[in-house]
């Protein structure tokens, strides 16, 4: 009777509880949630460079659909008779004149297309970091090769959406980057004629070439890569997040916070203040525009014409290129831009096949939820600094004219500074990375042996002079010791014991020279066993 009576005076359920019931059984809500809201994630500084990345996209899409109600994708062409006195009069696109009523006319418009653009710079800048972030930890080994998959599709498909946001203003930069892009695809042997026919629909610049760039870039793009995104977050959260090592952390346990209340409190705190940030920089900082450049003209060409920098190095690659040709049966092959037209995808593709090279060589199938530090693998990081030295190098001439006119140098030495660099500079950035990431590791070894120097000296009875080691503490031997240094793959002995020569194929002899560049005696230094540090810091042999 008393728990009769106790059900009685419990009050009913209100309408958003009963919501909830109804939704939980039809969708299992709460045990989703039960078991994913208290999920632990780690935390470090530079994992907020994915955040940095998806609260841009976000800002990218948030301004993008503001802009869309007030732009107008057409080549119709008008007369210009608005604010912007200057061009008063002048023959131009209706895109142009609907960008000039957007800044100067639409309440709030320019600041929200300096806010776009500036989100769309920041968007691929942080997918470039963070996808340097992955590589250099190894945080791309199993299981989130696909996930590196995912985040090198972004960036390329970024890198392209960029490319068309752009160049719908209709004006004479845009306008001078699409003549760039038609010329390079018209290098192309046999078809490149067709595709920029099919592109522009017909003689370049033709009347459809925005209203076909608009919804491929309001819509298709955007579409594939908020996918995408989604896509990575999923397996973001489903393989938990990887962490730096460190005391508590192993391949099957997490250290750090749980993502609710206290990831999620953060997270939303860090989008307003990228979105403030953001905002800040749009408001103060002036960034493309078009009403000093004008409409666009096949006739004209931009003073000064840069491409943002994203795709700074792939006109780098051709404005550098020698201007080589072949004449083959009455075909002219323009060599000289369809070489780096072509080389500029596989520069890009190397990057996104590395894990898939890398697992190979290795062998190695187990899951890593543990980071490597950049130091501990030399020959990764210094492949990974030779990349971006060959980006900075390309970059650099694809400014050239730039410059040369403000370090007032001569155009011709700058583009053969490049041509050379474009070979000579990886390679030394490459060998200098090594060396410091082994002398890194050196430095590690022997503070882990002989404790950390304290800068105090000491004068023993002999008179000799010592300086002072202080032991480090166990989080930190273990955070300098953590790391495997497994045996590089070997291709064994090639004859067995009667005698017999096996056939070794060539892919295995390949494989067994990189895992020896990669992983061998050359490029680690050998971690401090537990014999040698218990020798060494027992008895007379302890740190002084």
């Amino acid at each position: 009777m008393y728990g009769t009576a106790s059900a009685r005076r419990r009050p009913p359920a209100g309408k958003g509880e009963h919501l909830a019931d109804w939704a939980d059984g039809r969708l299992g809500l709460y045990g989703l949630a039960r078991a994913n809201m208290r999920k632990v994630f780690p935390d470090h500084w530079s994992f907020m460079l994915g955040e940095v990345t998806l609260y841009s996209f976000i800002v990218l899409i948030l301004t993008g659909v503001y802009l869309t109600l007030f732009f107008e994708p057409s080549m119709q062409e008008v007369v210009y008779n608005g604010s912007y006195t200057e061009l008063n009069g002048v023959l131009m696109s209706r895109a142009f004149e609907s960008t000039l009523d957007i800044s100067f006319d639409v309440r709030g418009g320019l600041l929200i297309r300096q806010i776009h653009h500036w989100a769309a710079l920041v968007f691929i800048t942080g997918m470039l970091v963070h996808m340097m972030r992955v590589f250099f930890t190894g945080a791309f080994r199993k299981p989130r090769e696909l996930n590196w998959l995912f985040g090198w599709t972004l960036l390329m498909l970024g890198i392209i959406t960029g490319l068309t946001g752009y160049s719908l203003p209709d004006d004479l930069l845009s306008g001078t980057g699409i003549r760039f892009a038609q010329g390079a695809i018209l290098s192309i042997p046999i078809v490149g004629t067709y595709l920029s026919f099919f592109l522009f629909g017909g003689e370049f610049p033709g009347d459809d070439i925005i209203s076909r760039l608009y919804p491929v870039h309001i819509l298709l793009l955007p579409g594939i890569m908020l996918g995408l995104v989604t896509a990575h977050l999923i397996l973001v959260f489903y393989h938990k997040h990887t962490q730096f090592p460190g005391p508590g952390r192993k391949e099957r346990s997490v250290v750090g916070m749980p993502f609710l209340p206290v990831y999620m409190a953060k997270a939303g705190g860090f989008f307003f203040l990228v979105f403030g940030v953001l905002t800040v920089m749009g408001a103060l900082a002036q960034i493309n525009p078009v009403w000093a450049f004008g409409p666009y003209r096949p006739d004209l060409v931009t003073t000064g014409a840069q491409p943002d920098w994203y795709l700074g190095f792939s006109e780098g690659l051709i404005r550098v290129m020698p201007g080589w040709e072949i004449n083959l049966w009455g075909h002219t092959l323009v060599l000289g831009v369809f070489i780096p037209f072509s080389l500029f995808p596989l520069i890009l593709l190397a990057l996104g096949l590395y894990p898939f090279i890398e697992a190979w060589i290795t062998g190695d199938k187990r899951e890593h939820h543990i980071l490597d530090r950049p130091r501990n693998a030399p020959v990764r990081t210094g492949l990974g600094v030779a990349w971006l030295t060959l980006y900075a190098v390309l970059l650099i001439g694809g400014g050239n004219d730039i410059v040369a006119t403000h370090l007032h140098l001569s155009i011709n030495v700058i583009t053969w500074f490049v041509r050379i660099g474009v070979f000579v500079l990886p390679v030394v950035a490459f060998i200098v990375t090594k060396k410091i990431c082994m002398g890194l590791q050196r430095r590690d070894r022997a503070k882990v042996l002989h404790g950390r120097e304290t800068g105090t000296i000491k004068r023993l009875a002999n008179g000799e002079y010592i300086e002072l080691h202080e032991p480090l503490a166990q989080s930190e031997l273990f955070t300098l010791t953590q790391h495997e240094q497994n045996p590089p793959y070997e291709i064994g002995a090639e004859v067995d014991a009667g005698g017999v020569r096996r056939k070794v194929r060539r892919s295995e002899r390949l494989r067994a020279r990189l895992a020896k560049a990669m992983f061998g005696p050359d490029a680690r230094i050998e971690k401090p066993t537990v014999e040698e540090y218990r020798e060494i810091t027992s008895g007379d042999h302890q740190p002084h």
